[in-house]
């Protein structure tokens, strides 16, 4: 898939709205058993408007570091600054300011779904504003539901549930942990193009998902964590540009005894049945340039060819990449 960001019009301010420095959050060793280190001194920068995403396995710190900054863990060292808030000293201020949709249904299912939105918009110190609220319910396609028990949902609209509420006191940072999670198709499109509208209206976004392309729809930039360390973040098209791969599959006209020795800078693989020629480049931004010298290397060599594939690797791809190599 054609990687694409979804562009604000409005220029991004330079001052970060969330910067966070040195975080730790080790957990106490039980038994024989070592501490378990959660997050390894993760500095982090995001800036007002965009939408960052961050990836990584199961277990990676994802949830215990937007777990940190919306006040639901303690962090063991480091400091986290959202609006210029310090969160240690001034986080009741900083967190009516922050939105989350978490990954768990933590919700009364017995609670009519106006009710609940409402009560959260409540819990900010917001006053009721049912014009706002209604307009949220219908964004998400909530309204016609309103009266319905959570509980009697499908957990599609669970889920959309969840992020009226994260959105009920209107918020300029937005976490979504996991949004679209065990939902169709159909909904997780939704998703995708109620994310593109918030990010017009200026709200900041931190996105965490198993669902890679949804990071390469929609990001602005990307950071990768793996075992508790934060292992790259960079802009999403200069990542893919430094990291990714081209793999070229060239279709021999005649099957070849071995590889001419004009071909042997460009590191090729000879398929089994040697009617296939397989070479790979690191790098995407000297893709075409590495290309074009094939091409002319085949021509010197004089090797016929019928077919010419080239693939650039996904982000999905650098994603696998990066949480394979064990982190320093």
């Amino acid at each position: 898939m054609t990687a694409r960001a979804v562009n604000s019009p409005k220029l991004m301010a330079t001052e970060p709205i969330l910067d966070i420095q040195a975080l730790r959050k080790t957990y106490p060793a039980k038994g024989a058993s070592p501490e378990t280190v959660a997050l390894r001194h993760v500095d982090l920068q995001i800036r007002r408007g965009e939408i960052f995403a961050l990836l990584g396995p199961n277990g990676a710190g994802k949830t215990t570091l937007i777990g940190a900054v919306c006040g639901l863990v303690r962090p063991t060292s480091g400091t986290i600054r959202a609006f210029g808030l310090d969160m240690a000293k001034d986080w009741r201020r900083a967190r009516a300011r922050i939105g989350l949709v978490p990954q768990e249904l933590s919700v009364d299912m017995f609670e009519p779904v106006l009710l609940s939105v409402r009560h959260s918009r409540g819990l900010f110190g917001l006053p009721p504003d049912p014009a706002r609220i209604e307009e949220l319910l219908r964004a998400l396609s909530l309204w016609d539901k309103r009266k319905a028990k959570i509980g009697e949902l499908s957990g599609g609209m669970k889920r959309r549930v969840l992020i009226a509420k994260a959105l009920a006191h209107d918020p300029e940072l937005l976490f979504l942990d996991e949004p679209t999670a065990g939902v169709d198709v159909e909904l997780r499109r939704d998703t995708w193009r109620m994310i593109a509208a918030l990010r017009e209206r200026g709200v900041t976004i931190i996105l965490t998902t198993h669902y890679i392309e949804e990071a390469e729809e929609m990001a602005d930039r990307v950071g990768v964590i793996n075992q508790g360390q934060l292992i790259v973040v960079d802009e999403k098209e200069a990542l893919m540009a430094r990291l990714g791969r081209t793999e070229v599959r060239v279709g021999l006209a005649a099957p070849l005894d071995a590889v001419p020795p004009a071909l042997a800078p460009f590191g090729p693989h000879l398929s089994d049945d040697r009617r296939h020629l397989t070479f790979r480049t690191d790098g995407k931004a000297a893709a075409d340039h590495a290309v074009a010298d094939l091409v002319r290397a085949l021509a010197a060599a004089d090797v016929p060819f019928n077919g010419f594939e080239v693939r650039q690797s996904s982000l999905e791809d650098i994603f696998v990449d990066l949480v394979e190599r064990k982190p320093g």
